[in-house]
């Protein structure tokens, strides 16, 4: 299957007094074109750093240790950054970032904010750039004389649906999706979902779907990876993590931390707290919170075991 996107090896650190903070630490997948990937995990956990490195976005205080992104098969981590964001950025690969009224300059009409990539690679002049820019604000559900509205004139899920067109102006083909529903009520998020996935089909994109919500990822995604401690922990198709049984005690926890309309369990939570990645606990990071825990768990590292159908689970439950 050819892939649009492979990430090898990927390490992250921010840089703080308390000294390195492990955000990302050895994340390695791939996204075939035209798939969906969730990326599921408490705060904290490393999901949106895992995003913003993909499109070299991360802030000054962020340093990338090692690893390789490839992105059709070409390695862009070694890329001067002007070069990325020439052939790359918008135009290959682009991000919803959390919180639609952060990516929107206030004292702008959106659709300029929605045209302004147009014209600023040279892609179009300022004419072609406002059909544009109008076409993609009607493909995500608005009317274009929304063109001329200011962001403080539309509601939040009328905002996100303009964020959304910012990132699909320039025709991308790898979409990352930052906690894209969050700031929603349950009904415009089911509106903006259903949004997601028509364009989805329709522009054939790959999409990354970073989210805390597992019900949203089932919804949304065709696999699923668990994320914990900057590390993945479950990496596997959505039937089988959800829909089947989960692989990874932390992964099994999150489900059960989920209300079922059809269950009369309830629901549980996981005790304990997410890892300072400054001083990561040794071994398996998730053991001070795992009911499994043993002796090994405390001080060796368990790699990602294959539990069959490319199923991936970091826990020595699987070892021999």
């Amino acid at each position: 299957m050819s892939m649009a996107l492979s990430v090898e090896g990927l390490k992250v650190y921010y840089n703080t007094e308390k000294g390195a903070v492990r955000a990302v630490d050895d994340v390695s997948f791939d996204l075939a074109r035209g798939e969906s990937l969730a990326v599921v995990g408490e705060s904290g956990s490393g999901k949106s750093t895992l995003g913003l490195s993909l499109i070299r976005a991360l802030p000054k205080n962020a340093t990338v240790v090692s690893g390789r992104v490839f992105i059709d098969g070409e390695e862009t981590l070694s890329l001067s950054l002007q070069d990325f964001r020439r052939r790359y950025s918008w135009k290959v690969i682009s991000m919803v970032f959390q919180g639609a009224m952060n990516s929107l300059n206030p004292v702008l009409k959106v659709g300029d904010q929605v045209a302004e990539p147009l014209i600023y690679s040279g892609s179009a002049d300022k004419d072609e750039a406002r059909r544009r820019a109008m076409d993609i604000i009607e493909m995500v559900g608005l009317p274009r004389e929304f063109y001329h509205r200011y962001p403080h004139e539309l509601s939040g899920g009328m905002r996100q649906r303009v964020a959304i067109a910012m990132s699909l102006v320039m025709n991308p083909k790898i979409l990352i999706l930052d906690e894209p529903t969050s700031a929603l009520d349950v009904t415009i998020q089911a509106q903006i979902m259903n949004l997601v996935k028509d364009l989805m089909e329709r522009l054939g994109l790959s999409v990354i779907f970073i989210t805390h919500d597992l019900a949203l990822a089932s919804d949304i995604a065709d696999r699923i990876m668990v994320m914990y401690g900057g590390q993945i922990m479950e990496l596997g198709s959505i039937e089988r993590v959800i829909g089947e049984a989960p692989k990874h005690p932390y992964t099994e926890k999150l489900l059960a931390s989920i209300p079922r309309l059809r269950s009369e369990g309830i629901p549980e939570f996981i005790p304990g707290r997410p890892p300072d990645l400054s001083s990561p606990p040794p071994g398996c990071r998730f053991h001070p919170r795992c009911p499994y825990a043993f002796d090994k768990c405390k001080s060796e590292e368990p790699p990602l075991f294959n539990v069959g159908g490319g199923h991936l689970s970091k826990c020595w439950l699987h070892g021999e």
